[in-house]
């Protein structure tokens, strides 16, 4: 299938053969039959992208600021990654599309295969096929409505901005900004009976508009401009003004003010300043609100991914309900758009599009996609066609995201060969897979774990996913290294060590990993050193480790599982490690935290040969502050380590090793799990140890939830 991608760090727009995108729970398979360019959003992205890197800096300030504090953190070398993945990433592009229903996800309740659909958000893409979450999509009763009902999706957003208007019958509404979305909204208060005045500082939107049938727009600039709109209203000025326009200039929202009449509601639709001035506002007691987007459940993973709606009694228009009146609209001849449409593009001639609204050389409104829906699609995609023995080491990914591409995938060149790899997206799947030379993208990880040629699979999913993918690749004897979590829960972990042992026992000797990177850091290797077995330690590990938004989906219980589960088990392995003693008993107090989420712990555990460990595991600190900070008291000696860059050994005397940089111990873990393979060596992490610290970190979330020690 073919998907049109942006670069962020040219602009250059592409038309790629990728894979399928993955279909998850609650979503739905669409192929497209048409999708919308969004002039105002995309052209914006796409212009920003083709600046020099000095204009990209000064529009994206934030972003600076978070590559200086990266670099600060993580040093010049993994910053650096970080960013030109990103820019050099191929980007999905589109939020707006309609099309035919060719599978549907588990859970999925109200569509079928078979059903035409309009589709928006984060997954609506200009593509053969998309993914979308099942609350994301609509139905639209005939094919003849699909070109129309391809702008669902951006006629929702002009349709919360008339609901927040709270316009009534005979009500007059001035538009400010007479692009697509202004010309919708027009169109849309026009056809239930109420009065829409539209303006534009283009001359040429504003003939653009007259000529859709648009009678009562004006240019900006005209003279006596608020003379006409009070004229229009009877002397009173307008019930509302929905702001539709983006731009810099806090004109939009001081005229809005001098127009409204007293008590009257201004709607900020598009983005513009609004730092109004205050007479107006003030003397007239003037209403200012915001739109969001496509309506309620807009970022909310709750409505939008898990599909929860809100009530219709307390909510009565929600994204989709937004959606499903415009297809309603349509469907019963009260709102015909198709005047307001100026262009339409075949998938492989829409990038020109992009220059023609970068150029302006010609007048344009609705810009839309049409996609050949007879061609055969192909959900798999070959990028080289190599073989390779079976006794070398042939590697299969599943899931790619920042982290892999990061910290993985770089340290991994060399060392095997890249056979497979499915992502959730075939546009990144595409991009890896060329970056690092992959025999073939794949819609789906069972693909790659069905494949014959691949003896090593990489697990690097959401970690909801890496149970399942590790018990089938144990069932299809791969070699499998699992970023942490193992597993999400106690039963799950227990079907991964009843499947194991299974293997064990009919001869399977392939290797499972869990990425505990930490135990391979150059200073916790030296540290190690210091010390026999045999010794009693005491050890300390603070973590430092910021703020996560609550709804990042670490914290989603289904998806993430929680920072404990998530991340804590990181440093649960590492005290097992450094007191060459597996835990027999654990304990932990929570802070308490306004978001009932235990981001804030102290935990401490008991091991079997006396050794004690103590995590304290801070999500309320300064990032100016280091993030992790290891101490090791034993015999006399201390070891202290800093963010794995300085180690200070002190016993009689002290010494001080300085490291070149942050090694965190991914390049270790990595060498030394495929010399294994390649070796027939033991796992470097005996899987016990990877399944006991798992264990030890479920029966943490154990002890908060009981306020007691647990023994394991």
């Amino acid at each position: 299938m073919q998907q049109m991608t942006k670069e962020l760090k040219t602009g250059t727009i592409e038309i790629l053969e990728v894979p399928f995108p993955a279909l998850g729970k609650k979503q739905i398979l669409v192929r497209n039959h048409f999708s919308v360019i969004s002039a105002g959003t995309e052209g914006k992205t796409i212009a920003d992208a083709r600046k020099g890197y000095i204009a990209k800096a000064r529009s994206r300030k934030a972003e600076i600021r978070q590559v200086i504090a990266s670099i600060k953190s993580n040093g010049v070398k993994s910053t650096y990654t970080t960013v030109m993945n990103k820019l050099e990433a191929s980007s999905p592009m589109g939020y707006s599309s309609a099309g035919e229903i060719i599978a549907v996800g588990e859970d999925v309740s109200d569509f079928c295969v078979g059903d035409l659909v309009a589709c928006g958000g984060n997954g609506a893409f200009h593509a053969d096929v998309i993914s979308v979450p099942e609350k994301l999509a609509v139905k639209v009763p005939h094919h003849q409505l699909l070109r129309q009902a391809s702008f669902t999706t951006i006629a929702s957003i002009a349709i919360q901005g008339i609901r927040q208007a709270d316009l009534h019958f005979g009500e007059n509404c001035l538009i400010i900004g007479m692009g697509f979305i202004g010309q919708l909204t027009y169109k849309m208060i026009d056809a239930f009976s109420m009065n829409p005045i539209g303006i534009d500082i283009s001359k040429t939107q504003v003939e653009l508009s007259k000529s859709s049938g648009l009678t009562q727009v004006y240019e900006r600039g005209q003279k006596g401009l608020e003379d006409i709109i009070y004229n229009l209203t009877n002397g009173f000025g307008v019930d509302s003004v929905i702001i539709t326009a983006g731009t810099s200039s806090l004109d939009p929202i001081n005229f809005a003010g001098a127009v409204a009449r007293k008590k009257g509601k201004i709607v900020v639709l598009g983005a513009v300043p609004t730092g109004f001035e205050r007479a107006n506002y003030y003397q007239k007691e003037l209403d200012l609100r915001m739109s969001t987007s496509y309506g309620p459940g807009r970022y909310d993973n709750n409505y939008e991914e898990k599909g929860n709606d809100y009530p219709i009694g307390y909510v009565r228009w929600t994204e989709n309900r937004n959606m499903q009146s415009f297809v309603d609209m349509l469907s019963s001849e009260k709102l015909d758009i198709e005047p307001l449409i100026t262009h339409e593009y075949r998938l492989e001639d829409a990038p020109a599009a992009y220059d023609m609204i970068i150029s302006r050389k010609e007048p344009f409104a609705g810009i839309v996609i049409q996609y050949d829906n007879e061609k055969l699609l192909a959900k798999q995609v070959d990028l080289n066609i190599k073989t390779y023995s079976s006794e070398e080491i042939n590697v299969g990914f599943v899931g790619a995201g920042s982290f892999a591409q990061g910290s993985l995938l770089p340290n991994m060149k060399g060392l095997c060969n890249f056979i497979g790899i499915a992502t959730g997206r075939g546009n990144t799947a595409k991009y890896i897979g060329d970056k690092y030379g992959f025999n073939y993208c794949a819609a789906t990880g069972d693909e790659i774990l069905n494949d014959k040629n691949i003896n090593t699979v990489f697990i690097t999913t959401r970690h909801n996913l890496h149970a399942d993918y590790v018990i089938k690749a144990i069932e299809q004897n791969k070699h499998i290294f699992v970023e942490k979590p193992l597993s999400m829960n106690e039963s799950e972990l227990s079907k991964i060590w009843s499947v194991y042992k299974k293997a064990i026992e009919n001869g399977n000797s392939n290797l499972v990993m869990v990425g505990f990177n930490r135990r391979f850091a150059p200073a916790i290797q030296y540290a190690k050193r210091l010390f026999n077995k045999e010794q009693i330690k005491s050890i300390s590990i603070k973590i430092n480790a910021g703020v996560l938004p609550p709804d990042h989906w670490v914290n989603d219980p289904l998806v993430g599982g929680g920072r404990i589960i998530g991340e804590v088990c990181h440093f649960i392995d590492l005290a097992t490690f450094l007191a060459d003693s597996s835990i027999i008993s654990v304990s932990a107090e929570k802070l308490n935290d306004m978001n009932q989420l235990p981001n804030t712990v102290i935990i401490n555990l008991k091991m079997k040969n006396g050794s004690i460990a103590s995590i304290n595991y801070f999500s309320n600190g300064s990032p100016l502050v280091s993030k992790e900070e290891i101490e090791i008291f034993c015999g006399g000696t201390i070891v202290q380590i800093n963010d794995y860059k300085t180690l200070i050994v002190s016993d009689k005397k002290s010494k001080k090793i300085k490291y070149k940089s942050k090694d965190k111990g991914h390049v270790g873990e990595l060498n030394l799990f495929l010399n294994s393979i390649k070796n027939g060596n033991p796992c470097p992490i005996p899987f016990k140890e990877s399944y006991l610290a798992t264990l030890a970190t479920f029966k943490i979330v154990q002890s908060l939830s009981e306020n007691r020690k647990i023994i394991l």
